[in-house]
């Protein structure tokens, strides 16, 4: 009787502690999509940190990958293989700047933002090019102030 009782008590504190779960979040690879041709839908996403994101190629001919300056210090950059899907665990926070490499020039970007966005003076400086570069002034106008 006393381990049931100890047993119960325990499985009520982490009940009441809210074990977070780490989410998993799904991004399609489009070639149209809600906003146009060539495009991540959602193109932007709010994770916490520990959250997996997984890139989906819906249409062919597409990937995911990390942009060089744009993701936080110590994070580990990532490169998706052609038409494969690839799923990555975002653990340190601040902000990620996807591409798909071979529509980037036609602005196929995303930005991931996990937890505060602590670099994101640095992923505004990193020099974007073609429909990228007003593809970005756009999501990253909807990076949440005060963080």
């Amino acid at each position: 009787m006393k381990y049931a009782i100890a047993t119960a008590a325990a499985f009520a504190a982490m009940l009441l502690a809210g074990v977070a779960q780490a989410a998993e979040i799904e991004i399609q690879m489009l070639n149209k999509g809600e906003k146009g041709a060539m495009v991540f839908q959602p193109d932007f996403v709010v994770a916490a940190p520990g959250d997996t994101i997984t890139f989906v190629p819906t249409d062919k001919s597409h990937d995911a990958e990390s942009i060089k300056g744009m993701i936080p210090e110590g994070a580990t950059p990532f490169k998706g293989k052609m038409n494969e899907k690839i799923s990555v665990t975002l653990d340190k926070e601040g902000v990620y700047g996807v591409k798909c490499t071979p529509h980037y020039g036609m602005g196929m970007v995303a930005l991931i933002v996990v937890g505060k966005p602590t670099n994101l003076e640095q992923a505004k400086a990193v020099k974007q090019m073609g429909k990228a570069k007003k593809s970005f002034e756009v999501l990253l106008a909807q990076v949440p102030a005060g963080n």
